[in-house]
């Protein structure tokens, strides 16, 4: 059985609080673990009252401060860092810069971590495939060529589809709460695949601690796999009153994308328009499989409506 007892989180943003939340509370029944977090040395030592929050949570759970920085440090010196951790986590998506997903899985293989857990935490990029119109998406097969392609380093990639407040984003325009609209990409029957970052955190832990050690294989998550459909249905139902529904093409989405080449976000909108390798049944995931509880895009929203009605919800 491979040790839990020393992990090492890359990134403490959304994704990385959540996954270091639910370790942390899997921790509890193991106090010798060691739970650990990189963070750029400016982020440990700022002044900004979000960032100090962040740290002293941090420390409250016991979690340890790495100090590091994933686009500047070489890829030895992220090896050296690495070195003395059995598992490493990478949590920091594409923010991090093109080509830093390769240079974070080199540094690994490099320092003979014994189990590594890319940041895939999105779609299912094998069946997008290469070529896609989100380039970056590319980057994340390379990762993978190059994990499968060895056979020192046990690796885990799990897909969670989007984290469900991404579907309500109003840069991503799917669905805009206030003017009561939603939009379906490519078609009304297309569907989504989403989990909330809390149940990733949560997730996560669980798929690290189950036995036998699950190793070399992509595992699913799903708190929610719905149609357009059933989104805007779902909405209707929340906000107690009818919606405006409006369908972006492929081709409608294609024509803007050549317009504005560079905009990452029509970037993304295509390629869930597209419909493939962005959605799969929950029978298929890990929580189903193992009964457990998970947020679905109701009850998030539901949750989002008390919390922040919208505007014109009356």
């Amino acid at each position: 059985m491979l040790s839990n007892s020393s992990i090492l989180v890359l990134g403490a943003g959304e994704l990385g609080m959540a996954v270091l939340r639910g370790l942390a509370a899997r921790r509890k029944d193991d106090q010798s673990s060691d739970l650990a977090v990189l963070l750029r040395p400016e982020s440990i030592h700022s002044a900004d009252s979000h960032r100090t929050s962040m740290i002293e949570e941090l420390r409250a759970l016991d979690i340890r401060l790495v100090a590091g920085d994933l686009q500047k440090n070489s890829e030895a010196d992220l090896a050296s860092i690495f070195q003395p951790f059995r598992t490493v986590i990478g949590c920091t998506g594409f923010a991090a810069g093109s080509q830093v997903q390769l240079k974070i899985a080199r540094a690994v293989l490099a320092a003979k971590i014994e189990r590594f857990v890319p940041w895939q935490f999105g779609v299912d990029y094998d069946v997008i495939g290469k070529g896609s119109s989100q380039e970056l998406f590319d980057e994340q097969l390379e990762v993978r060529a190059l994990l499968r392609a060895q056979h020192g380093t046990d690796w885990l990639i799990i897909s969670t589809g989007i984290f469900t407040s991404f579907l309500f984003e109003p840069a991503f325009g799917v669905v805009d709460l206030e003017r009561g609209l939603v939009h379906a990409l490519g078609s009304w029957d297309n569907a989504v695949t989403v989990t909330t970052a809390e149940d990733i955190g949560r997730l996560t832990a669980a798929i690290l601690h189950t036995e036998p050690s699950l190793k070399n294989q992509v595992i699913y998550t799903a708190g929610d796999t719905i149609t357009y459909r059933q989104l805007a249905d779902i909405v209707e139902t929340v906000l107690v009153r009818k919606i405006q529904r409006e369908q972006w093409t492929v081709r409608k989405l294609t024509a803007e994308l050549a317009r504005t080449p560079t905009d990452s976000l029509q970037k993304y909108r295509l390629v869930f328009a597209e419909g493939r390798g962005v959605a799969w049944p929950k029978y298929r995931t890990f929580n189903e499989k193992n009964g457990i509880l998970v947020t679905d895009v109701e009850e998030w929203l539901r949750r989002y409506t008390i919390r922040k009605p919208p505007e014109n919800q009356s």
